[in-house]
């Protein structure tokens, strides 16, 4: 089978349901990949070799069995750690939960068990999911596999970068404001946040929880779709869940990839994130540009669309995010679970207690956002300031609406730069936070977006994402056109670009 590391989830699942690989020889082979390039990478905090390897011989066991299988059996998968599981540690990236074991699984890892798929571990992100580069986690930054230097974005650049480094095959993350999107933008993968409430948060570590979903981080379409069929659906647990049931996302990606939808497909371009603003680096606009032109060659119809609000949504996200953190996090109190700091001086009481436990655990990055989070709240200034924040996110919400009234889909670049040197913008939370600058809008409508990558910049040989865009509950329709895309633009380069980077092998090699 050559090396079971550089197949696609799709591929991998069909060698093991022919019984051409075991389960066990597939997470071997991931384990042995992860000891070999996670030591540069840093793409994981937990990997659990044992458990993974157990489980993978279960799944080979019920296979001689003849016992039926889901169609990603014996498929390994790295976690988010944002994401609780009952058998290994959840820190969502901090040192306030260094060491928890929650007792119960997420909604999603509970699918993915009883999918037959093996985890192997927990991957690295910022705390509590705060930041755009992999560098506010407690246990250090993860490294972009094109180059060590350079950041694999964030939140979820853990995932990205184990994806994009062959260290697993598929992996989840969570996406608040581009936290799946912009990290696969950068490290040249597949991402995508579903409709809001198309997939469970039971049991993800909220951020802020009108903002946050879940999603699939992958290297195509197909995998994301593959993946998304196994997590979404609805979750009695979760109040948000969607109650409806829902298409196959893998088989609107393969009829993607067959091609010929995009004759007649009217695309929209945002003028407001298109790519012509005065921070986006030039490669991306070129490849964007490039991209577009390669989509009306092939048939489809580009219109220039106006979604005026856009301009507002950065500062709009930045408060309901933070108020929201605020307040989600104030469980984190040193009582229930987690760290507990003693007061250096006086009496122990609880709230000496929680202020010396907040204070030690959490980053500067999170109690910078509490603090804000806490002020657009309080008294006095709540209208003005949270308030306001969500009448912004109404007008979002229609200019999308009217967008979509006109296009099928929407495009931007997912990302306004190639991955930005580590340590560049760590001291600068504005230029960081304008990183999402076109993906936010996304997340404040709750609508589907995915990043496809469409090549290398000229000016540093960096990958560049497209964004895609589609109405709410039309996530079959962001597969079918995504598929399309990547396919389309998988000629350019002759085949996925991950196999095509001279670059990407930084990492010492097994």
């Amino acid at each position: 089978m050559g090396d079971l590391t550089r197949l696609s989830a799709a591929a991998l699942a069909a060698a093991l349901a022919a019984r051409e690989v075991s389960a066990v020889e597939a997470v071997q082979a991931h384990l042995d990949r992860i000891a070999a390039v996670d030591g540069d990478v840093h793409a994981f905090l937990h990997v659990a070799s044992d458990a993974a390897l157990a489980a993978a011989a279960g799944i080979d066991a019920q296979r001689a069995g003849g016992e039926p299988l889901g169609p990603l059996a014996g498929v390994p998968i790295a976690i988010k750690d944002v994401l609780c599981t009952y058998d290994m540690p959840s820190t969502a990236g901090s040192r306030i939960l260094e060491g928890w074991i929650p007792p119960y699984d997420a909604t999603v890892v509970a699918k993915l068990r009883a999918a037959g798929l093996i985890p192997l571990g927990k991957t690295n992100m910022d705390e509590f999911a705060m930041g755009s580069s992999t560098e506010h986690s407690a246990y250090g930054p993860t490294h972009n596999p094109w180059d060590l230097a350079r950041t694999p974005g964030g939140s979820g650049g853990g995932s990205a970068a184990a994806l994009a480094s062959f260290q697993a095959p598929l992996a989840l993350g969570s996406d608040t404001g581009g936290s799946i999107r912009q990290p696969a933008s950068v490290t040249g993968t597949v991402g995508v946040k579903p409709t809001y409430g198309a997939v469970s948060r039971y049991g993800a570590i909220a951020l802020a929880s009108s903002l946050d979903q879940v999603g699939p981080v992958t290297r195509t379409m197909l995998d994301a779709g593959l993946l998304h069929d196994v997590i979404g659906g609805h979750d009695p647990l979760d109040s948000t869940s969607l109650a409806e049931s829902w298409p196959s996302m893998a088989d609107a990606a393969r009829r993607g990839a067959e091609g010929g939808i995009l004759s007649g497909l009217k695309v929209g371009v945002v003028r407001e994130i298109a790519g012509t603003g005065a921070g986006f680096q030039a490669g991306v606009r070129t490849l964007f540009e490039q991209s577009i032109g390669i989509l009306a060659a092939n048939g489809a119809e580009i219109i220039e669309v106006s979604a005026p609000s856009f301009e507002y949504a950065v500062a709009a996200y930045y408060l309901i995010l933070p108020a929201e953190a605020s307040s989600n996090l104030a469980r984190m109190d040193s009582v229930r679970f987690g760290l507990r700091v003693q007061p250096s001086d006086g009496p122990m009481t609880v709230e000496r207690a929680m202020s010396a436990t907040r204070g030690a655990g959490f980053g500067a990055e999170v109690k910078r956002r509490i603090i804000l989070g806490t002020y657009a709240l309080s008294a006095g200034y709540y209208d003005a300031y949270y308030g306001s924040a969500q009448k912004v996110r109404t007008l979002i919400q229609r200019d999308f609406a009217a967008a979509f009234g006109v296009v099928d889909v929407l495009l931007s670049p997912s990302s306004p730069t190639t991955a930005f040197q580590l340590g560049s913008l760590v001291d600068d939370p504005l230029a960081m936070y304008l990183n999402d600058i076109t993906t936010i809008p996304a997340n404040l409508a709750g609508i589907p977006g995915a990043s496809i990558p469409i090549g290398l910049a000229p000016e540093d040989g960096l990958p560049v994402g497209l964004q895609l865009l589609a109405p709410a509950r039309a996530d079959a329709r962001l597969y079918e056109v995504g598929a399309a895309i990547e396919t389309l633009l998988e000629d350019r380069w002759g085949g996925p670009l991950l196999a095509q980077a001279p670059a990407l092998n930084t990492a010492k090699e097994a």
